[in-house]
């Protein structure tokens, strides 16, 4: 008999979990003799969502929780959950249930094949969503697969299910900068498609800012590829070329018409354009830089408070 453990992050989702969990138990009896275990990790919450955690594990030994000290941010949470579960297959999932539980059993079906590692759900359209949110999501992963050697799929959620060695091999990858969906992609192992029609949020609001959402788009992109990189010394290239022309149009006009070089302005704008340049250049290096620092700090990517494993012991 084998079990799929359930990974299921969560901050501040208090009205979320009851709803998750009355949603995940009959697809969970739907699949006997399959066992389960759902781990829910409490990101830090300052809401009432530990509280319910350990009162679901109290009344269900299904259900485990870990907590932690702080709020470390989603990928911490997922790294965590997959580092406690203890199935043979194990699914990440989203409690807000965007991502349809009901898909599970289907999943789980795919997965038997012996050429498939892992079933991973994408969405096949955006329909709720803002639109300025849809654009910049559609061009991001456009953008990532131009630039980086690591192909996203478009609309692909972090809602998978995956096989004992593909866990294992995602938790060989201990950097402390994550980004989730371009690990998945990297360490390779045969992934099947799954698309469904975009949902809505079950209860409560999204913790995913538009400003978040770009923080991470950019922990992607410095995470996966070092055009950026590059790309300022390019750009340093280009402005030192063009310089070099001006210089000798200068010079050549000079000797030809006698004419003085006229237009602070001109001048000025063009300090500030070169100025700018460089800043941003050098703006790069420093996300690299400062990744690499935290890097070679070493710390532990999530620290825990408490867990219903302490708890039974």
């Amino acid at each position: 008999m084998c079990m799929i453990s359930i990974v299921v992050p969560c901050y501040n989702e208090q009205e979320a979990i009851p709803v998750y969990y009355e949603a995940v138990v009959p697809i969970m009896g739907q699949m006997k003799p399959v066992e389960f275990e759902i781990i829910f990790v409490d990101d830090g919450s300052s809401d009432a969502s530990l509280p319910l955690m350990r009162k679901l594990a109290s009344q269900d030994s299904r259900v485990q929780y870990l907590s932690f000290s702080k709020n470390f941010g989603k990928e911490a949470a997922l790294y965590a959950g997959l580092e406690h579960a203890k199935g043979d297959y194990v699914a990440v999932m989203d409690v807000d249930l965007q991502d349809p539980v009901d898909l599970l059993p289907e999943m789980y079906r795919h997965i038997q094949s012996p050429d498939c590692d892992c079933v991973a759900a994408k969405r096949d359209d955006r329909k709720g969503e803002g639109k300025i949110r849809s654009f910049l999501s559609e061009h991001f992963y456009h953008v990532i697969n131009r630039i980086s050697q690591t192909e996203i799929v478009s609309g692909a959620r972090d809602y998978r299910l995956m096989t004992r060695q593909m866990v294992d091999a995602v938790l060989e990858m201990k950097e402390y900068n994550r980004f989730s969906k371009g690990i998945f992609s990297w360490i390779g192992f045969r992934t099947e498609w799954i698309a469904y029609t975009n949902r809505k949020r079950s209860v409560g609001k999204t913790k995913w800012s538009l400003k978040n959402l770009l923080v991470y788009s950019l922990e992607g992109i410095t995470g996966f590829t070092v055009l950026p990189l590059s790309l300022a010394s390019i750009i340093g290239l280009l402005f030192c070329l063009l310089s070099a022309c001006m210089i000798c149009f200068i010079i050549t006009r000079k000797l030809i018409f006698g004419d003085p070089v006229a237009g602070w302005t001109s001048l000025v704008c063009l300090i500030f354009l070169v100025s700018g340049v460089q800043l941003f250049c050098i703006g790069i290096i420093g996300e690299y830089l400062a990744k690499t620092y935290l890097e070679s700090k070493r710390r532990p990517i999530y620290i825990l408070r408490e867990s219903s494993e302490v708890e039974h012991e």
